[in-house]
């Protein structure tokens, strides 16, 4: 049997064994071969399994191909949050001596014990080795250095960089990692700002890798396609940019789960938007490392402010400039897309609002009560009804233990509506900065409803929400179908609202004009 390349989502790519585009293609702000020629030191940032490592391994195999420089990748990984310099030196030290011989280049030794000054030691004699030829060194994973260790790797750097040269030390140097160097600074220097003469005014560029743009997607297919003859729909194709936004991974991922497992790996079947729907669904049930990191990631107070203010929606003037929102940036985790903050694509959509629900979801009986019609369809009136009984017994105990405490309605509804039809029915969401509300679209049993979630807060009154939401949910709703049932789920977050009795806060109203559904909850 023929043995076939595949997309790879584990660990960097090659060429011989992985369908894959030149990484050097989508940098942003790189002149790489000016930074040999003009021995320059640069910085390259991009989120997670973007394929940055990919483009490092890549580059170095073809600079000593060329056999005019020696190049040598080096991740300091083994030096994850260990802050103090004189356990990272020696473990970075290692590092080093180790990717010299797996890359089959001589391997340099030190005799200097001293943490201030081991690693420009170590990259001192590593030039001598390599010399006539001069020596080019790229760091990856820089970002799991932190504090003294941090400020030590980068002091120890800038103190080579005068004498660089070949024989004497590294002529280009390329620290890599998801934020960029002046990130590292002020985190290294606890969020104080940093101080343009120290610890590190030497780099030349800070240089990005982009996502895929749709081109790029069909092309990476149309490699599987030359050598297998398997085809793909251009509905499938556009789906897979539209749910990916064209990150990396998360396409990669899509084309190896509808080719590997919706299809058998040898199949030449076509694969279309169903086997991509498919592939997507089982992708976030699966909770692979990829989508587990970023869920991880909500814990953080940094990132909890961010994405409570985009499931919310409500506006939020100082939230771009802020380095909170940097770090969700950094991370992939969020973009500016026509001036709006949202969520970078719609799987980190669809992975953050499960992860944010999931223990809320378990914790949530199962439903004795009938959820559905005769003929199978949801009966959507009588779900909301029993969410609002809910809201009224559990929302107050239950909000004293949640961390994201304005986003909480919207939290337990969409986990509510989850356990109920999970498993039976998909639930799409559009949230972003500014947007003032969340939309939700349920499909259950080939039909749709949607539900359009919006807060009463001390500056607003009940009419003018209503109103608002009203013309907004309409709006949404002509964009799909006009005919589509439409409810609106008000929840008043003003501080009297806690004087209100349940039964002048829990209310059931139809507008005539409309014939959308408005809830008080």
């Amino acid at each position: 049997m023929s043995r076939h390349r595949f997309f790879n989502t584990t660990g960097p790519c090659n060429p011989e064994d992985h369908y894959m585009l030149p990484p050097e293609e989508r940098l942003v702000g790189a002149q790489l071969d000016r930074y040999i020629e003009d021995k320059l030191y640069w910085v390259l940032h991009a989120p997670r399994q973007t394929g940055k490592t990919t483009f490092l391994q890549s580059w170095a195999r073809k600079i000593n191909a060329g056999r005019e420089a020696v190049a040598c990748y080096v991740t300091v990984e083994r030096c994850d949050r260990i802050s103090e310099a004189e356990r990272a030196m020696p473990a970075l030290r290692d590092a080093i001596r180790d990717a010299a011989g797996w890359n089959k280049l001589p391997v340099p030794a030190t005799d200097d014990h001293n943490h201030f000054s081991m690693l420009s030691s170590i990259l001192s004699n590593w030039s001598k080795l390599v010399a006539p030829k001069p020596l080019i060194v790229l760091f990856d994973e820089v970002d799991v250095l932190v504090d003294e260790t941090m400020i030590s790797f980068l002091r120890q750097l800038r103190g080579g960089f005068a004498t660089r040269a070949t024989g004497t030390f590294p002529i280009s140097i390329a620290l890599v990692g998801m934020r960029d160097l002046k990130d590292y600074i002020i985190a290294a220097k606890d969020g104080k700002p940093v101080n343009p003469g120290s610890p590190f005014n030497i780099k030349e560029d800070s240089a990005m890798l982009s996502n895929f743009v749709k081109e790029d997607i069909s092309k990476l297919f149309a490699q599987r396609t030359e050598e297998t003859g398997q085809q793909i729909t251009r509905e499938a194709l556009d789906y897979v940019y539209e749910q990916s936004k064209g990150q990396p991974w998360i396409v990669n991922s899509l084309f190896k789960r509808a080719t590997m497992r919706i299809l058998d790996s040898e199949s030449t079947e076509t694969v279309t938007l169903e086997h991509i729907r498919q592939a997507r669904e089982q992708m976030i049930l699966a909770r692979e490392t990829h989508l587990d990191a970023l869920a991880y990631r909500l814990e953080d107070p940094q990132i909890r402010c961010v994405i409570e203010s985009l499931i919310t929606g409500e506006s939020n003037p100082s939230l771009a400039a802020s380095e909170a929102f940097r770090l969700c940036m950094d991370l992939g985790l969020v973009t500016i897309e026509k001036g709006t903050l949202q969520i970078a694509n719609p799987i980190y959509r669809e992975v953050i609002a499960r992860q944010m629900t999931f223990s809320t979801q378990l914790a949530i009986q199962e439903p004795s009560w009938q959820w559905q019609k005769p003929n199978g369809e949801l009966d959507m009136d009588r779900l909301l009804l029993e969410f609002q009984k809910f809201w009224r017994r559990h929302s107050e105990v239950w909000e004293e233990k949640s961390n994201y405490t304005e986003a909480f309605p919207h939290l337990l509804l969409m986990a509510f509506l989850q356990r109920v039809t999970n498993g039976g029915g998909h639930i799409d969401r559009e949230y972003a900065a500014g947007r003032g509300r969340m939309d939700l679209m349920v499909e259950y049993a080939g039909k749709n409803y949607i539900i359009e979630v919006k807060n009463i807060y001390y500056y607003d009154t009940p009419a003018v929400v209503r109103e608002e939401g009203l013309e907004q949910i309409q709006a949404y709703r002509d964009r799909i179908d006009a005919s589509t049932p439409a409810y609106l789920v008000i929840f008043d977050r003003r501080p009297k609202a806690k004087e209100l009795s349940w039964d002048e806060k829990i209310s059931w109203t139809v507008d005539e004009a409309s014939k959308v559904v408005v809830l008080g909850c």
